[in-house]
């Protein structure tokens, strides 16, 4: 089993103007059946409230402190505003982010391409990285959001930037949508060995049990003496559907058109 090292970060407890109270379904729905598996239990939490949407444009942000976020793979960051006001918000904390140093968002072209700093795509050079990207103008961040994630502008052509994800997948963004130049926080989150069923069931995930392991009649997969196979020709699901690479993206999906090339 191993842990986080904790030692970037600069506060224990949370802001309280910044939380909302976090409440737990178990996967089930309003009649009380389970609609979703492997989720019950798990420690409380709250919820803290991040401004994806960088919306305080043009006025500099001192951060205040790196924090961790239970409901997150990624840190947060802490900022405090100038003016008389001192509003305080969160943001995904970009790695390298320390205490003390100066960010802003703004729409404006002089805009210093630094760590933090949230731009338009337009004004963001090519092969700089980012994260937490919109898709549509105003609605905030909404892609490469995970600890460690980044993204890289590859061109700009027309209206739109090509944007390569994480994935693989290089995508047109309109010029006109914001990110956030540099990497998300706690790259060594892929590192971390689980170790523990225990471990597992703090973070809310219940056991998944093979349906090879299941009778007949609670899986297509089960049944059989001994070790038996899965039987189908291809594997499927509990409810017959196929899985394990089968491809459930809906063709002639809207947003193909702006899919340059395909994930790995």
């Amino acid at each position: 089993m191993t842990g986080y090292d904790f030692s970037g970060l600069t506060k224990k407890e949370p802001e309280k103007s910044l939380l909302m109270p976090l409440k737990k379904t178990g996967g089930r729905n309003f009649y009380g059946r389970l609609t979703t598996r492997h989720i019950g239990g798990g420690h409380k939490k709250m919820l803290r409230i991040i401004d994806f949407r960088r919306s305080i444009l043009d006025v500099p942000a001192k951060v205040v402190a790196i924090e961790y976020d239970p409901n997150r793979s990624a840190r947060l960051a802490l900022l405090e505003y100038a003016g008389e006001k001192k509003i305080k918000s969160y943001i995904l904390c970009p790695d390298g982010l320390k205490v003390g140093q100066e960010i802003i968002s703004s729409e404006l072209k002089d805009t210093e391409i630094k760590t933090g700093n949230c731009m338009l795509l337009r004004y963001i050079p090519s092969g700089t990285m980012i994260h937490n990207i919109e898709l549509v103008r105003g609605k905030g961040g909404q892609i490469v959001r995970s600890a460690g994630s980044s993204a890289q502008i590859m061109a700009k052509e027309g209206d739109f930037a090509h944007v390569r994800l994480p994935s693989g997948e290089v995508r047109l963004i309109n010029l006109d949508c914001h990110a956030t130049i540099g990497q998300v926080s706690n790259i060594e989150h892929e590192a971390i060995s689980i170790g523990k069923a225990g471990r597992s069931r703090w973070l809310g995930i219940r056991p998944t049990v093979r349906g090879s392991a299941m009778n007949p009649v609670d899986h297509p997969h089960g049944g059989g003496e001994g070790k038996a196979g899965q039987g189908n020709p291809h594997p499927c699901t509990p409810w017959g559907k196929p899985t394990k690479g089968y491809k459930t993206r809906l063709k002639g999906k809207y947003s193909d058109k702006f899919i340059i090339k395909r994930r790995k």
